[in-house]
């Protein structure tokens, strides 16, 4: 199981927002205390739509953009992939390592990762939030993820960069790999 942000994909200096006031006339700070804060959990959590959520606050304070152009906008300058990990990975699956991506998303950014970005391509299947109405760190998402593959927790390793994730896929009976990108794939690995 491979995280997706912070791991396949590398951030993004300041992260992706860091220049959105100036590409869209958005101030980030506008978008994390109008949607982000009072709406994200709805959203990432598959309760509520992206764009059900987001247009109302951009029509108050960014008239002037779609939802859609937001969207559009995060998810292209959220999408820096990291490609030598990607071949380390991919290197794993060419041995017979089923790969698949465990991740906290909402539906229209999963299904731009996986399509648009090609990830479909690279891994077996993918666990995301919104799917599965549970996030990271949460036991239950890790009780899911566990009952669509049907693995058993031992033959299941986290590879992620938040370090409660780790805990959590740990305390699951998985293993867990905190993953900075400092390390070699194989070496990080080691360290289940």
């Amino acid at each position: 199981m491979v995280d997706v942000d912070g791991v396949v994909i590398r951030p993004r200096p300041g992260g992706w927002g860091a220049e959105m006031e100036a590409d869209l006339g958005l101030p980030v700070a506008t978008l994390q205390a109008h949607f982000f804060g009072p709406h994200w959990a709805d959203v990432v959590l598959g309760r509520a739509g992206l764009h059900e959520r987001l247009a109302p606050v951009l029509a108050e304070h960014a008239p002037h953009l779609t939802s859609r152009a937001v969207a559009d906008y995060w998810f292209a300058r959220d999408a820096q992939l990291d490609e030598a990990l990607l071949a380390d990975l991919a290197a794993l699956r060419a041995a017979g390592v089923r790969l698949h991506l465990a991740t906290v998303q909402e539906h229209e950014r999963a299904a731009y990762i996986w399509n648009r970005l090609g990830l479909r391509d690279r891994f077996d299947a993918m666990h995301y939030a919104a799917d599965l109405g549970c996030a990271k760190p949460d036991p239950a998402f890790f009780t899911a993820v566990q009952a669509r593959t049907g693995h058993a927790p031992a033959d299941l390793v986290l590879l992620d960069d938040r370090h409660d994730n780790v805990e959590a896929a740990r305390a699951a009976g998985w293993g867990g790999v905190l993953w900075d990108g400092t390390r070699p794939l194989a070496e990080a690995l080691a360290d289940r």
